[in-house]
């Protein structure tokens, strides 16, 4: 938890405008009671009102992304206090995934493409890739350019997969509570030095 307010200032201070970290996902309620209990708990102390305080004084809009029915209402209460306050900022964009999973996502906005379809709101003919994507709970941020994965493991467990299409990837074997400040400049610096063509050929000239 003691982690996220200065990695996102140091995000901020390398002018990168959007951040979604993944604190919670839809398959994690298979973990041990006391886990989810304990994990259920942290977004009441992260934005606590005196947190609050810190995020609204460096202009950084906080948004939650996943479901929201599923989770303790202190909890649901906490993080739609301070998206609510934090709506009109601009400076940086921080997505919170919590009871998250792409799959779910993806679910839920191809069942708002298909009753728009049986509505008569849109043709068959008319749809694209787009209409889903405009009904995803990251509709309004970017597609994501860097995707940093902590601890070791090297999988994507589910997370942005339609967003990640042409994400870059960078795997550390540091464990979150451990990621610092140097070890993301090292990740952007890695990912400056990489060479993106969106499935093109890059243009030597």
């Amino acid at each position: 938890m003691e982690n996220i307010y200065p990695t996102i200032l140091e995000c901020k201070k390398n002018s990168i405008k959007y951040v979604t970290m993944f604190c919670f996902s839809t398959e994690n309620w298979n973990r041990p009671k006391e886990e989810v209990n304990y994990l259920m708990q942290f977004p009441r102390e992260i934005f606590s009102k005196k947190e609050q305080e810190k995020y609204i004084k460096e202009g950084i809009r906080v948004i939650w992304i996943g479901r929201r029915n599923k989770v303790p209402q202190k909890t649901r209460e906490s993080i739609e206090e301070i998206e609510e306050k934090t709506k009109d900022l601009d400076q940086i964009t921080v997505q919170i995934a919590l009871d998250y999973g792409s799959f779910e996502e993806v679910e839920n906005s191809f069942k708002i493409v298909l009753n728009n379809i049986n509505s008569n709101l849109l043709k068959v003919n008319d749809f694209t890739i787009r209409n889903i994507f405009e009904n995803m709970y990251t509709k309004n941020c970017p597609a994501v350019d860097l995707l940093i994965r902590t601890g070791g493991e090297k999988r994507l467990s589910n997370f942005m997969l339609l967003q990640l299409a042409y994400a870059e990837l960078y795997f550390i074997d540091i464990y979150w509570p451990d990621f610092k400040e140097k070890d993301l400049n090292l990740a952007i610096n890695d990912y400056n030095n990489r060479d993106r063509r969106f499935g093109g050929i890059k243009d030597e000239n």
